[in-house]
C-alpha cells in the first residue's frame, strides 16, 4: 500500500445509507468512487412507467405467475412489486442465495443504482432513548455504544435535507423531529383517534411520518425537488422528487460538487487489506457484464451495501490476518441477523361516513405509536411494536370481483364504496447468534462469488408478540366503535418486512462486535459500515432513518480523521 490512491474513497452501495456518505464525504472536498451493482437510471426520464395508465401496460400492472414463479420468487411477495415496478427489482433467478436448516427468508433486492431507496414505502421515525439502551437493560444483545443523545444532532440534520412530514406528539418512545407540514387524516381516522385515545390514553394515533415534501426548502428546490403529488405511485419512481430517493436528493447533491464518480453494474466481491498497514486498500470488484476483475484503491472504504450485500462482502473479504472476513477476530461478523415481526393485525367495516370522502391518494396512513412495555406492560414477552394502517373507501377496484357489464355497472362502480379501516403490525425481532449468514462451501454464483447462506428464523418471544400484536389491533379497532371486526395472523419469514439488520453491529468490544460508536470496524480503522448491519437491535420503528443518521455521522468522523491525517 502506498500514498498515491485511486480516490480518497470508495462507497459501496448508492442507496439509502451510501448515498449519504458519497454526499457528506464529496461535499467535505475528497474524491469519491460510489460503486454499485445495478443499472444506472436516470432520475426523471428513467422512470418509464411514471405516468402509464392501466391500459398501457401489456398486462394491465400484473405480472404473470408464470414469469414472477420463474424469475421473482422472493421478490413477488414484496407490497410494491407490479408490472410497473419488475424492472426495479433484481432478477431472483440470476442472482441466487440459499437458505440453510430448512428456514424460510426472503430477500428482497433492487436492481437499480440508488437501491431500495426507489422502493422503500419512506416511513421515517427516530429511535428512543429506551431503544438504545433496550440491549444493556434487559441482556439480549449488547449494549449499544451510541445513545438517542449522540444522534439526536444527526436526525435533525438527515430530516431538513431529507424533507419529512409529521406532528409534534411529545411521545418519549417516538421523539419529535425537524418536521414538514404533516398530511391530513380523513374523517373516519379524526373520529378513531378521539375514541381510541378517550378509552385507551396510552394508545395514540397520530399521522405516520414520511419522506414527503409537503413545505419544500430552498435547499430541496434547488436540487429540483417539488412537493409531493399524492399520487401514491411512489415506487414507479418521482420526477419531481416529492419523495425522498438517494437518485433524486443525496447523489445528484454529491455529483454537484464535481468530486464523485458512480460506477455502476459491479459486483464488489471483496474488501482489501494491507497487512503491512493493518488497513483496507480497496476493493476487488467484477463488471457483471464484461466480467473483467478491477482493483481500485482508496484511503477509506465505506461498505453500505445493504444488510445481507454487505455481510456477504465483509465475509468474503479474506486474507492470512483474516482468514474469516477482514476484521473478524471475534463472535459477531454474519450473525445477530434481525428483521421486523409484521403480517399481523386486524381490518374493520366501517358504517356510516358515506357523505365524505377524501381528494387525492395520500401516500402515508396513521401511525399508532409503541405503547406495549412503554405505558401498557406484558410480562408475556420483552420489547413492543407499532401499526400502521388507516381508512380508506372502496373504489373501482372491488369491481373485479363481481359480476356486471354496460352503462349501468360502469355507472354503479363510480360511486365510492364502503369505508374499511386496517391496521398492520411491526414488532421488534431480538438479537440472536444463531441467526446468521455464511457463505457457502460448495457453490459460488456466475461471477464467482461464494452463495450467501441465510438461516434465521423467529423465536418464541417474536411469536408471543405476534399474538398480542393480533389482540390488541382488534381492541383499537373496537374502541373506535367499530362492530364488524377481523384479526389476521399470517405466517410470515424473516426478510418480508424488507428491514433486514444486523451481522455487523456496533458494541463497545471486537469480542461480541463488529463496529464501534463511530460505525468503524475495531479491527480495521479505515473500513466503515453504515448500512443495517450496523444495527445493534431493530426497535419496532421503520429504521431507514437511523441508517441516514448513523451514515452523515459517521462520514463526518471520517472526514475529519483524514483530514488531521489519522486516516
Amino acid at each position: 500500500m502506498n500514498t498515491s490512491y485511486d480516490f480518497d474513497v470508495i462507497v459501496v452501495g448508492s442507496g439509502m445509507s451510501g448515498g449519504w456518505v458519497a454526499k457528506e464525504m464529496c461535499e467535505r472536498g475528497y474524491k469519491v468512487a460510489v460503486l454499485d451493482r445495478g443499472i444506472p437510471l436516470e432520475h426523471g426520464d428513467g422512470y418509464i412507467t411514471e405516468h402509464a395508465a392501466p391500459w398501457e401496460m401489456p398486462n394491465r400492472g400484473l405480472v404473470s405467475k408464470e414469469e414472477a414463479a420463474r424469475d421473482y420468487e422472493h421478490v413477488k411477495k414484496c407490497y410494491a412489486f407490479s408490472e410497473y415496478t419488475k424492472h426495479n427489482f433484481i432478477n431472483d433467478r440470476e442472482n441466487p442465495f440459499a437458505v440453510k436448516d430448512g428456514k424460510r427468508f426472503d430477500w428482497i433486492r433492487s436492481a437499480r443504482v440508488g437501491g431500495k431507496s426507489l422502493l422503500w414505502h419512506r416511513q421515517s421515525y427516530r429511535m428512543s432513548e429506551a431503544d438504545f439502551e433496550a440491549n444493556k437493560k434487559d441482556g439480549h444483545g449488547c449494549d449499544w455504544p451510541i445513545r438517542y443523545d449522540d444522534l439526536a444532532p444527526w436526525y435533525d440534520y438527515v430530516e431538513k435535507f431529507v424533507g419529512i412530514s409529521g406532528s409534534v406528539e411529545n411521545l418519549p418512545q417516538l421523539p419529535d423531529g425537524v418536521f414538514q407540514k404533516p398530511f391530513e387524516m380523513n374523517s373516519v381516522e379524526k373520529d378513531a383517534k378521539v375514541k381510541v385515545e378517550e378509552k385507551y390514553p396510552g394508545r395514540k394515533i397520530i399521522m405516520g411520518r414520511c419522506a414527503h415534501l409537503t413545505e419544500p426548502t430552498d435547499e430541496q428546490i434547488e436540487l429540483g425537488r417539488g412537493p409531493c403529488q399524492s399520487r401514491n405511485q411512489c415506487q414507479r419512481g418521482c420526477s419531481w422528487g416529492g419523495y425522498f430517493s438517494s437518485l433524486s436528493a443525496t447523489l445528484p447533491a454529491a455529483d454537484r460538487t464535481g468530486n464523485m464518480t458512480l460506477i455502476p453494474n459491479v459486483q464488489v466481491q471483496e474488501v482489501l487489506h494491507d497487512n503491512a498497514t493493518g488497513k483496507a486498500s480497496g476493493v476487488h470488484m467484477v463488471d457483471t457484464e464484461t466480467l473483467q476483475h478491477v482493483r481500485i484503491t482508496a484511503r477509506v472504504v465505506f461498505v453500505c451495501a445493504s444488510t445481507l450485500a454487505t455481510a456477504h462482502i465483509l465475509l468474503n473479504s479474506k486474507s492470512a490476518k483474516y482468514p474469516r472476513g477482514i476484521g473478524n477476530v471475534g463472535a459477531a461478523l454474519g450473525h445477530y441477523l434481525m428483521d421486523h415481526i409484521s403480517d399481523v393485525g386486524a381490518y374493520a367495516e366501517v358504517e356510516g361516513y358515506e357523505d365524505v370522502y377524501y381528494q387525492g391518494r395520500r401516500p402515508t396512513g396513521i401511525y399508532v405509536p409503541r405503547f406495549r412495555n412503554v405505558t401498557e406492560p406484558h410480562e408475556g414477552f420483552l420489547r413492543g411494536y407499532g401499526f400502521q394502517g388507516g381508512a380508506e373507501r372502496a373504489n373501482w377496484w372491488n369491481a373485479t370481483s363481481k359480476k356486471g357489464v354496460g352503462e349501468d355497472f360502469k355507472k354503479a362502480i363510480r360511486r365510492p364504496g364502503t369505508w374499511r379501516f386496517g391496521l398492520g403490525g411491526f414488532g421488534e425481532m431480538l438479537p440472536a447468534f444463531e441467526n446468521h449468514v455464511s457463505l457457502s462451501k460448495t457453490t459460488k454464483d456466475r461471477w464467482g462469488m461464494p452463495l450467501l447462506e441465510v438461516s434465521c428464523a423467529y423465536g418464541e418471544n417474536e411469536l408471543k408478540m405476534k399474538d398480542d400484536m393480533e389482540k390488541t389491533a382488534i381492541e383499537i379497532l373496537r374502541a373506535a366503535g367499530f362492530k364488524t371486526v377481523h384479526g389476521f395472523k399470517n405466517e410470515s419469514f424473516p426478510g418480508i418486512a424488507i428491514h433486514e439488520m444486523g451481522t455487523a453491529r456496533m458494541g463497545h468490544d471486537p469480542k461480541d462486535s463488529y463496529l464501534n460508536k463511530f460505525n468503524q470496524c475495531h479491527e480495521v480503522p479505515n473500513l466503515f459500515v453504515t448500512d443495517g448491519a450496523a444495527m445493534a437491535s431493530t426497535a419496532c420503528q421503520n429504521p431507514s432513518l437511523t441508517f441516514m443518521a448513523l451514515s452523515a455521522r459517521a462520514a463526518h468522523f471520517a472526514a475529519d480523521q483524514m483530514k488531521a491525517g489519522v486516516l
